[in-house]
């Protein structure tokens, strides 16, 4: 980092865990404190990014910008080392807004407020720190924080059976960690000389085909995971139909994100000699979650499980775009991904807004929903329209560019 520069992407991930921290020692006796003062913390990180990214990022420039680094543990080789390119920039404000939306949301939450509102911030720093990490074992380190305030934000203000899809989600996501974090052991080891994590570095070893081979199927078991990927996705469907509709809007717009990101960055970037390989199983995966998902979208009633597995099928496209290989197809991916993060928050706080009036998740149990709630049904359609890619709208820009 330049001597002149101020750290501002570390202001940026730290920003909402500094003030997370102080949550616990507010007094607050109705929640009205603690809502508002989240709730201005989110928005007043997501300005400073989007002005930080408007004076200090140069869209011309295809490297990595804004690129910090500092030693953390240097007996470990660890770093803070953060910086932002055009992959990592729109996925950082991505997580920014739909985390926003999430908490603005999230106002009539009313049991424990303080610790929802504490795991809300916390996990929009973890979110953060993964799409701006490059520093491996950094990354591991975010990714990981992240699950936690998932797993209690699912356990304690989800649905009936919300222990059981809290429990799923953790067991899956934790034992796919552990892919995560052998890779990184073995990608900093490997070649002898300085132990290095720094993610530039690593692209630049050149591992054996073997090693790459179990490097790239280790990673894309765990980012798969996270992406929904077939036959890896049957937390998705659990941990969405018991989660509150704040918690949602966050998995679907930014958590499958992760995986797609991990994709490409690591996947791609790190191991490509593997990815020839792995490109017609992700093409096959792909289009399996693009039928399968649809298919059981199509039968599922409750409307919450119904865009879940939504969701699987469009992380199909994700996976179709990184299989092609090429700019285009990669740029497709990206674009697929913000869209459906935009996309599925918006639908799942109409789905929050819908269960808020009829009380029932059933979509057999809303009939003539379009004349007892006209103005939601139209917003509902319209974001259901996007979904399904119609021309003119973000989804099809993104699969057309996948598919040319």
């Amino acid at each position: 980092m330049m001597a002149d520069q101020f750290p501002w992407l570390t202001a940026i991930v730290l920003l909402p865990l500094a003030a997370s921290l102080a949550i616990p020692f507010m007094p607050d006796k109705d929640g009205k404190t603690i809502r508002w003062y989240a709730l201005g913390v989110a928005i007043a990180d997501f300005v400073l990014m989007c002005w930080v990214f408007w004076t200090h990022y140069d869209p011309s420039i295809s490297t990595f910008q804004m690129v910090e680094q500092y030693s953390w543990i240097p007996q470990l080789g660890i770093k803070w080392s953060v910086s932002v390119d055009g992959l990592s920039l729109p996925l950082v404000l991505l997580a920014g807004l739909v985390t926003t939306l999430a908490i603005f949301a999230a106002w009539q939450v009313d049991r424990k407020p303080r610790l929802f509102y504490f795991l809300m911030l916390l996990m929009y720093s973890a979110q953060i720190g993964v799409f701006i990490a490059q520093d491996l074992m950094l990354f591991f380190i975010v990714w990981e924080l992240e699950l936690i305030p998932v797993y209690l934000l699912i356990s304690i203000w989800g649905g009936q059976n919300r222990r059981y899809a809290a429990t799923k989600f953790i067991i899956y996501t934790a034992a796919a960690s552990v892919f995560i974090l052998i890779a990184a052991l073995a990608m900093g080891f490997y070649g002898g000389g300085n132990l290095t994590f720094d993610i530039a570095e690593l692209g630049l070893k050149d591992y054996p085909l073997n090693l790459e081979l179990l490097l790239y199927a280790g990673l894309l078991i765990a980012f798969g995971l996270k992406l929904a990927v077939f036959p890896l996705h049957t937390w998705l469907p659990d941990a969405h139909g018991e989660a509150s509709s704040p918690v949602s809007m966050i998995l679907a717009g930014v958590l499958l994100k992760m995986g797609g990101y991990g994709l490409i960055r690591l996947n791609l970037e790190l191991l490509p000699n593997a990815h020839v390989y792995f490109a017609p199983i992700l093409a096959i995966l792909g289009v399996i979650n693009i039928i399968y998902g649809a298919l059981n979208s199509f039968g599922e009633s409750n409307m919450k499980r119904r865009l879940a597995y939504s969701s699987v099928s469009h992380m199909g496209f994700v996976l179709l775009g990184i299989a092609s290989f090429t700019d285009l197809g990669v740029n497709g991916a990206l674009l697929q991904m913000i869209s459906h993060g935009l996309i599925a928050s918006v639908l799942f706080f109409l789905a929050g807004v819908t269960y808020d009036r009829t009380h029932t998740m059933s979509m057999d149990e809303m009939g003539d929903i379009g004349k007892v709630m006209p103005k939601v049904f139209a917003l509902f359609t319209a974001g259901a329209m996007a979904s399904i890619a119609l021309p003119g709208m973000s989804g099809f820009a993104s699969e057309l560019s996948i598919f040319v």
